[in-house]
């Protein structure tokens, strides 16, 4: 009788452990991502306004591109950690391993048409004349990076479903630090300019890539897994991905459409809306430490056996993710006095930000759900449903948003459209996730 209520606060603490475990180092490697391109601007910018705006472009080109594969860490992430739960580390890894070589081909795939067509890229995005030659030659230059890139996404996925997220952590410091040196040694030291600064990131991620690679290796011989590239397995991950790859498209025409309305309702408003969406990025990554957590821990319990330690797995998650929301909204509205002029000092646009703003704040538990129920989905290999659900938010955002201007509504309106995009998300995945369907246990799904 006296022990029959300590088992679930013995499961909460167990869960809070693993969470805490796994997303806190997930945030901070989250968090050194968007670095990268922090450094190139502050040391290309002292070179002149025109290679600052062709940094730009191509680095607008590049984080799409590159985005877009951003299924190569998550179905990883998810197959491995199934293997993990029941218990073949070989297969776990040989898994892993057909993420990277699948990896390695959509890289090399991506080289083969960014070179030849970056100049026509770099005029799609509207680049001024003197722009233009500098985004070409960081484009070309940084695209011999991108099979680096998608490896670290692949391994990525491959240590977190070895529930291992520290790893990733040091390796992100490790290429920041990199990826700052040698930019400031090739620019100015090598005198290379911008090339040198696209030369330096290029050098990085390669050593990102095999940093990880070593990991990766060194734990399939331990295991005895096979390194060769495997067709079937390859297939397998591609068409695993396919899923995420429509629901990261729909996320990502979402956030474009919502731009393009900014811009249409004049400068002021598409300056306070980039800034939103900066503040709004920067609290994504860390509810997406969260949903990172959970998308190894549920892969884990689904590969055991464990169904119903996955469900108060995923409660828990969802608790941590109501209040991380409330902690966020709360420190927006708190601390906005203090943000808001280091981002600009133009009254105007201070003064059209903040009610913007309070909606983003007030949205925030509703976004903290969303993301852990998107990690718990993955980490259940539901990517079928994920991909519909997002085709379905973004038919009921796409006329919403556009319909702002056309009402004559401003900047306000636009981020009550994307609050509602949130909700439909938050209700199509909770529906999920009371049906139980996502709820498939064993080895593979």
């Amino acid at each position: 009788m006296t022990q029959a209520p300590a088992r679930p606060k013995s499961d909460r603490r167990r869960h809070d452990r693993e969470i805490i475990a796994l997303a806190v180092p997930a945030f901070g490697a989250l968090v050194a991502e968007p670095l990268f391109v922090m450094v190139d601007s502050a040391i290309v910018g002292h070179l002149g306004t025109p290679q600052l705006a062709g940094l730009g472009i191509a680095a607008a080109l590049l984080s799409t591109a590159v985005s877009v594969f951003v299924f190569l860490a998550y179905a990883t992430t998810a197959a491995v950690a199934r293997r993990v739960g029941a218990g073949d580390l070989p297969a776990a890894i040989r898994q892993g391993m057909d993420g990277i070589w699948l990896a390695l081909l959509l890289g090399v795939a991506v080289i083969a048409v960014t070179l030849p067509a970056a100049p026509w890229l770099v005029d799609l995005f509207g680049a001024s004349s003197t722009a233009a030659p500098y985004a070409t030659t960081y484009l070309r230059i940084s695209s011999l990076g991108i099979p680096a890139m998608l490896v670290v996404l692949a391994a990525t996925g491959v240590l977190r479903g070895l529930q291992d997220t520290r790893t990733p952590l040091y390796v992100a410091i490790a290429g920041f630090t990199a990826n700052a040196v040698l930019n400031v040694v090739l620019v100015y030291g090598a005198g290379l300019g911008i090339a040198g600064s696209a030369w330096g990131t290029v050098i990085a991620q390669w050593g990102m890539a095999v940093a990880y690679l070593f990991v990766v290796v060194r734990g399939a011989r331990l295991h005895g897994a096979s390194l060769r590239p495997d067709a079937a397995g390859i297939r397998a991950s591609a068409q695993a991905g396919v899923p995420l790859l429509v629901r990261t498209l729909s996320l990502r025409a979402v956030m474009m459409i919502a731009t393009a309305v900014a811009a249409r309702l004049g400068d002021v408003d598409v300056a306070a809306h980039q800034i939103i969406l900066s503040l709004w990025s920067l609290m994504a990554f860390a509810l997406d430490a969260i949903a990172i957590a959970g998308q190894a821990i549920i892969g884990r319990y689904l590969g055991a056996g464990d169904a119903d330690g996955a469900r108060r797995a995923c409660r828990r998650m969802v608790e941590w993710g109501i209040a991380s929301g409330l902690v966020l909204g709360a420190l927006i509205v708190l601390a906005r006095p203090l943000f808001i002029p280091l981002f600009t000092a133009d009254t105007t646009v201070q003064d059209t930000l903040l009610p913007a703003l309070l909606v983003v704040a007030l949205s925030q538990p509703i976004a903290g759900v969303v993301f852990v129920l998107d990690g718990v989905l993955m980490g259940a290999g539901d990517g079928r449903y994920l991909a519909g659900a997002m085709v379905v938010t973004l038919l009921v955002f796409a006329p919403a948003a556009l319909l702002v201007p056309a009402l004559g509504g401003g900047l306000t309106a636009l981020w009550w459209a994307m609050a509602l995009m949130m909700t439909v998300r938050m209700l199509t995945l909770w529906l999920r996730m009371r049906s139980g369907r996502w709820v498939v246990t064993g080895a593979t799904r």
